[in-house]
């Protein structure tokens, strides 16, 4: 007999929402997190009365064409979680342009127009094709049937996902801009998705940028760990059952089915055993690979073993002794690119040159009421692609000797953007591959799962279900990708496989 009618693996967002759901419905679930709060990498923390989020910047969307809308709904979001609209989509500088993108299409091309006038025609067509690619991707998630009858009609139903499931961000944009400056300012945000121009995928983001242009962009007041903490509530308010500080160690299959989980408790190291013919992994395919009898892996994982894990970030969090924005920051996300890049063949390299010169983004939460610091004073924080190989063989000396080379070289960077900003800095923390690694498990400190690529993209992705009977996934490793909104749909879309069960 089982204990639980679902256990969940995991608590970053797309475990929780998959747990919310069941709960909701009245289902019994076990949700095992490794760290002792929930969320994953939409989590906080605090420093001398600071509250700093470790990785949430903004969520797209909020409209109503917004897939993740009626989830957020249903599980009363809105009514215990406050979303701030920020004031714009972003800023994009260089040294030789200085652009502040709104997150509305038509204010966006009329701004864009007027930059770059030799290129309206392709500045249309790139709006037109990137909500009609994000359109037609919220269709395909929520509301395609049988997709193994409907798949001739494939053409028909989804012409523009069809004729680019193959083509990248990079093919795209040459296809369709001539000025080389505006294909740097239209994927200036890259870093919120990948690493790479010309291997992300044209699909994946144009779901994500599409939304922000018809909804704009929020951020969760107090933090991403107000929602975490909702969810993690709501499943136990709903009868379900959060265990902290517990690392699933096995999960116990009979034949080619799924039985149950054992898990250990981080502080008294005892095991402890819970059945149930549902688990849903909320963690990397490789770690559950890892926790499966031998005789499962082969069959269940084979097809994911070519696949690309994607990028890491680091991040420099600031804490600030005044209201950064009277120095003149006026702006919620500015995107500094260095002079040396110049196309986008310049930005596939750019995330492994040196920290001089590469690109990055400072988040300023002055400019909205984030509630992340005390009366007068203001956070903010500076990100940037990186990877797991540049920090993981490092002693610990030369690990904390490193990253405080590499903060003050960014702090250096952003007292020539915001001027006399460093004599206002309180403290200031670094968060590395390795640190993300640390607290997600998340292998090479992936912060989106596998690389959001054409290959890897759609039909391609892993799927909810497995082939082992009754092992499900949901997160930023299975469909529809990564990113706080992939990670929540995921969660959506797999208890919904689950239901249906």
């Amino acid at each position: 007999m089982s204990d639980f009618d679902a256990i969940i693996i995991g608590g970053g967002l797309g475990g929780l929402v998959a747990g919310a759901k069941l709960t909701k419905e009245g289902k019994k679930v076990l949700l095992i997190e490794q760290h002792s709060i929930p969320g994953g990498c939409a989590t906080n923390f605090k420093r001398k009365g600071f509250t700093v989020d470790a990785g949430f910047h903004a969520i797209d969307g909020l409209d109503q064409k917004d897939p993740k809308l009626a989830m957020l709904k249903n599980l009363n979001v809105f009514e215990n979680v406050e979303f701030l609209r920020i004031p714009e989509f972003y800023r994009f500088k260089n040294e030789r342009i200085d652009i502040v993108i709104p997150d509305n299409t038509k204010e966006a091309i009329k701004v864009l127009t007027q930059y770059f006038p030799e290129d309206k025609k392709g500045i249309n067509l790139y709006f037109k094709k990137i909500h009609a690619l994000q359109k037609e991707t919220s269709r395909f998630l929520f509301e395609r049937k049988k997709p193994f009858v409907l798949f001739p009609l494939l053409p028909f139903l989804y012409p523009n996902l069809v004729l680019n499931v193959h083509k990248t961000l990079g093919q795209f944009l040459d296809k369709t801009i001539k000025s080389e400056d505006l294909k740097l300012v239209l994927q200036a945000n890259l870093l919120y998705y990948h690493d790479n121009p010309n291997s992300m995928s044209i699909i994946y983001f144009s779901a994500g940028q599409a939304s922000y242009f018809n909804g704009g962009g929020y951020y969760i007041k107090g933090g991403a760990q107000k929602l975490s903490d909702y969810l993690a509530s709501l499943i136990t308010k709903q009868g379900g059952v959060v265990v902290f500080n517990s690392l699933a160690t096995k999960i116990i299959t009979q034949g080619n089915e799924v039985e149950g989980v054992d898990y250990q408790n981080s502080k008294d190291r005892e095991t402890k055993t819970c059945f149930s013919k549902t688990i849903i992994a909320n963690m990397a395919y490789n770690n559950v690979v890892n926790l499966l009898p031998e005789e499962n892996r082969n069959e269940t994982f084979s097809s994911s073993e070519s696949f690309k894990n994607a990028c890491s970030l680091i991040s420099i969090y600031i804490c600030f002794k005044s209201e950064i924005k009277e120095l003149g920051s006026k702006h919620y996300s500015t995107i500094v690119f260095d002079e040396t890049i110049n196309c986008l063949k310049d930005v596939e390299y750019s995330s492994k040159v040196s920290y001089e010169k590469r690109n990055f983004v400072f988040v300023d939460y002055s400019q909205i009421d984030s509630g992340l610091a005390p009366k007068g004073k203001s956070s903010g924080v500076i990100c940037t692609v990186d990877y797991l190989a540049n920090w993981e063989n490092l002693s610990q000396e030369d690990y904390q000797k490193k990253k405080e080379e590499v903060a003050q070289l960014f702090i250096k960077r952003l007292e020539k953007l915001v001027p006399g900003i460093t004599n206002e800095i309180e403290l200031y923390e670094v968060g590395t591959p390795k640190t993300i690694k640390k607290y997600t498990l998340n292998p090479g400190g992936s912060v989106y799962g596998f690389a959001q690529t054409p290959r890897q993209s759609g039909i391609y992705r892993m799927q909810h279900k497995s082939s082992i009977k009754n092992l499900y996934f949901a997160s930023a490793w299975a469909n529809p990708g990564g990113g706080f909104t992939g990670a929540m749909l995921s969660g959506w879309l797999c208890a919904s496989e689950v239901l249906k069960k």
